[in-house]
């Protein structure tokens, strides 16, 4: 769903805005802030931009159906009338 490597940017991003002193312990902190955003978007239940452009479709699709079934739906129902 996500590109590990926008993970590891943003982690390297988080990582230099740290102070010296603590960059030291450099692998350390990017690879917690990369499990930390990791699970944070896990939770968040994201979709692709793909798979929601297909969904988008998928309903446009429908949408014209249920237009298509209404529309028949009515003539039925004024043809019902008339013969009453």
């Amino acid at each position: 769903m996500f590109d590990p490597k926008q993970f590891d940017d943003l982690a390297q991003k988080l990582f230099a805005s740290l102070p010296t002193s603590l960059q030291n312990i450099e692998k350390d902190i990017q690879q917690k802030f990369k499990e930390i955003l990791q699970s944070a978007f896990t939770h968040l239940d994201l979709i692709t931009r793909e798979e929601f452009d297909v969904q988008t479709k998928v309903l446009a699709r429908t949408r014209e159906k249920v237009e298509q079934l209404q529309q028949q739906f009515d003539d039925l129902a004024a043809l019902q009338k008339k013969k009453k």
